[in-house]
């Protein structure tokens, strides 16, 4: 199971969380609506639920993988904007960015030693869909790189994402696409433009082909 790589992402984000103060948290990211804050509470709520995932088996068999996991998040105007709502209210009730950043450390870390002591096999439920944990392990990689991409948006200094995330990410989209990318993209382009954080060129467009019509690969 590829647990050393979703520490080496959650890694990756906590090095550009733990030095920020209040007034950083307060920035915006590449999420719409969303600040640091907002966007630290929502991946600890991502690790939070993995931890619970991991602790839940399930009767399978399994549903979904690593890559069709993400066929079901297709945009959503509606239930973006109730995301948002929730997000921003439960961020903001944080007196102190610093228990946030806690909150999310620890998290993080729980959710490794969970997947390290997980069977790669092992079913598990999550979001209504039965995976396997190593499977799970590898969509928890891809959200916290894309992420970590939102988080830095508006904090220049901050170190990018772990190269391992990036390249599950790449692996992931490619998957979904159905073959790999026929463009010259960096991991960090691919990564934002098939999740409709990049608009896509018209030489882009072209070069996708029929391809171009089923981006975003997901949201």
């Amino acid at each position: 199971m590829d647990t050393d790589v979703l520490r080496a992402a959650y890694e990756a984000f906590a090095a550009v969380v733990r030095p920020l103060d209040d007034e950083e948290s307060w920035r915006p990211t590449g999420c719409a609506g969303w600040v640091v804050r907002d966007l630290v509470f929502h991946c600890a709520g991502d690790a939070q639920r993995a931890l619970v995932a991991l602790h839940t088996p399930a009767a399978g068999p399994p549903d979904r993988d690593a890559v069709t996991y993400w066929q079901d998040w297709a945009p959503d105007p509606a239930g973006a904007a109730n995301g948002r709502r929730f997000e921003r209210v439960s961020a903001s009730m944080f007196l102190d960015f610093r228990q946030l950043r806690d909150l999310y450390l620890e998290t993080t870390a729980a959710t490794v030693n969970a997947a390290a002591d997980a069977r790669p096999d092992l079913w598990v439920a999550t979001q209504g869909r039965v995976l396997t944990a190593g499977d799970l392990v590898l969509t928890l990689v891809v959200e916290a790189t894309v992420h970590h991409l939102d988080l830095v948006i508006d904090l220049p200094d901050a170190p990018g994402p772990a190269p391992a995330g990036l390249a599950a990410v790449r692996a992931t989209l490619d998957g979904l696409l159905g073959r790999p990318l026929p463009l010259d993209w960096s991991d960090e382009h691919y990564a934002r433009a098939a999740t409709g954080r990049a608009p896509l060129t018209e030489p882009e467009r072209r070069a996708l082909g029929t391809d171009a019509d089923r981006f975003p690969l997901f949201s």
